[in-house]
């Protein structure tokens, strides 16, 4: 009895000593050099590297939650998610809940893409009626008016890779993508059949919410985020995987 009390004791006490895990989100719809998702978890990438640079420095194991984007708003809004990065306040303005953001950790820049040789540089007002090649539940709020018109067709993929595998199978002209992603993509094909970008759509600044829980070192993650960002950290993740630093966010 007094083995199996002991037992019950150790066990009881190693569970208190060992901190929650920070839980993150993870879109299936992203790619490299954002994330590599391998067997349904991912293993290095910017969101990766900067997600299990934060939890380890507040001190937390981290956790990772691979999810289809229209389910992350929900897990937060549940409880079953703790931060999620990569996000702006302009993509969420039906959020339910009560959080608090960090400052702007990068800025994204999504592009109009093409195959077409010579590339030839495009205008987005003169585009013709025509199906795009989009992100399943991504939002793009320069074109959301043309899309609303009529004037352009999402033709959604599951994640950004497969956006850009249709465009260079000819299943549209043009595709929106981040540019850090089509860079990536064109490593893998010859020079001759690289994509080309016809016109920039647009560039937002992207940061990472908390849920407001008095579980969660709330003001820990993004005082730590903060410092991330201005100690270089941040843009040296960034610069591993693309080469080049994040263009400096606006202050919010």
């Amino acid at each position: 009895m007094r083995v199996v009390l002991g037992a019950l004791w150790m066990i009881t006490t190693v569970s208190l000593a060992v901190p929650a895990p920070l839980r993150f989100s993870i879109s299936d719809s992203w790619a490299m050099p954002m994330v590599q998702i391998e067997q349904g978890q991912p293993t290095q990438g910017i969101l990766y590297d900067l997600m299990l640079s934060l939890a380890t420095q507040v001190g937390r194991p981290a956790q990772f939650q691979v999810l289809a984007r229209a389910r992350i708003t929900p897990a937060m809004e549940h409880g079953e998610i703790d931060v999620r990065c990569y996000v702006t306040q302009a993509w969420l303005s039906n959020l339910s809940g009560d959080y608090s953001w960090s400052i702007p950790l990068w800025v994204q820049r999504n592009v109009l893409v093409s195959a077409h040789l010579p590339p030839l540089s495009v205008q987005l007002g003169s585009l013709a009626p025509q199906q795009i090649g989009t992100v399943l539940n991504y939002s793009y709020p320069t074109l959301e008016p043309r899309f609303a018109s009529g004037q352009l067709k999402r033709d959604d993929a599951r994640n950004e890779e497969q956006v850009l595998q249709k465009l260079v199978a000819g299943r549209f002209k043009y595709a929106v993508i981040n540019e850090w992603t089509l860079n990536r993509f064109n490593q893998k094909l010859p020079v001759a059949q690289r994509l080309h970008t016809v016109a920039v759509v647009e560039e937002q600044s992207l940061g990472c919410y908390v849920r407001n829980d008095p579980a969660l070192p709330v003001q820990e993650i993004l005082s730590t985020l903060w410092r991330m960002k201005m100690s270089g950290e941040v843009d040296e993740i960034i610069k591993l995987y693309t080469g080049t630093a994040s263009p400096t966010p606006d202050s919010p």
